[in-house]
């Protein structure tokens, strides 16, 4: 069985998107989408330097239509269909949910368009941020979280979860952190996924309320809490609070254990989700799809993969 997965803000580097847009089909298809992201994407995708990129508002759109115009390479297989697991991590979840047809790419631009503008206002109200936690155990990382008063914003399985508050709250976390664990600071402008993002929900809770939605044609994973979303109203619904509820990436990752997932193929820009499923997913092999030069392996990577196994579903 496939899994077909995005990636989230901090995936992005300089020029990914440089050789994609070598080819028109994928340049013409991003072109439309920055019309509806009211953004130079073809610019951000292949010109902008790291800091340009990195903002919020510029990030999130240039994610979502990067899942977007690089899964069109799979058109024509099996990718797509009612038997492959869809899902992507945080901003992803608006890319997972264009591609399993909840929403139209436009939609999905256009509220991912919202969505960094609000959480970029939301962010500039207090410096808040996140750091990552690697290795430690899962006990005491939790515990390290809670006694500084953060939130674990991204539950990334085995070996990383993501804390995030105010800059305050995590020098506490630095200076009290957990036995054996290493604190790596993330260049993000806020922090995501916490109740400092609360007005931005406020703010998508309306640009949502008349986007149309069809139910999904792939199934669909929830960051929420892994389950499988069979309406396209609960998975907006859902994507809209999880901006200020935390990613539980490592509850994606046992329903896709659970339905004998056997390959993982990740967007472009890939290798976050990939290097994730190494340390999780044991057995599952996985692929990364970064440049056209890889299509035909990819093509070949979702043949072998996508279909029902009957034991596990």
């Amino acid at each position: 069985m496939l899994a077909i997965v995005a990636p989230g803000q901090g995936a992005q580097t300089p020029g990914f998107l440089a050789p994609w847009l070598a080819e028109s089909r994928f340049a013409e298809k991003l072109a439309a989408l920055a019309e509806a992201s009211e953004l130079d994407l073809a610019h951000f995708g292949t010109g902008a330097d790291a800091d340009t990129i990195r903002d919020t508002a510029v990030a999130q759109p240039l994610l979502v239509a990067a899942g977007i115009v690089t899964a069109l390479a799979l058109d024509g297989t099996a990718a797509f269909t009612a038997d492959t697991l869809v899902a992507g991590h945080s901003v992803g979840e608006l890319t997972a949910a264009a591609l399993s047809g909840v929403l139209s790419d436009t939609d999905a631009i256009v509220v991912v368009r919202e969505r960094g503008r609000a959480m970029a206002e939301a962010s500039a109200a207090r410096p808040t941020s996140m750091t990552a936690i690697v290795g430690g155990e899962p006990e005491d990382v939790l515990a390290a979280i809670d006694r500084a008063g953060l939130t674990p914003a991204n539950n990334n399985g085995r070996g990383q979860i993501v804390a995030a508050g105010t800059v305050e709250q995590l020098a506490a976390l630095a200076e009290d952190a957990p036995r054996r664990a290493r604190l790596v600071p993330l260049s993000v402008a806020g922090a995501f996924h916490t109740v400092h993002m609360q007005p931005a929900v406020a703010h998508l809770q309306q640009v949502v309320a008349d986007v149309a939605v069809a139910e999904p044609v792939t199934r669909l994973v929830s960051n929420r809490d892994g389950a499988l979303v069979a309406s396209g109203r609960d998975a907006l619904e859902r994507i809209v609070a999880q901006v200020a509820n935390p990613v539980r990436w490592d509850l994606c990752m046992e329903t896709m254990a659970g339905h004998g997932v056997t390959g993982l193929l990740e967007l472009a820009p890939s290798g976050t989700l990939t290097g994730i499923a190494k340390r999780n997913l044991k057995g599952v092999e996985l692929f990364s799809l970064n440049t056209p030069d890889q299509i035909d392996d990819a093509r070949a990577f979702v043949a072998a993969h996508a279909g029902d196994n009957p034991a596990q579903a």
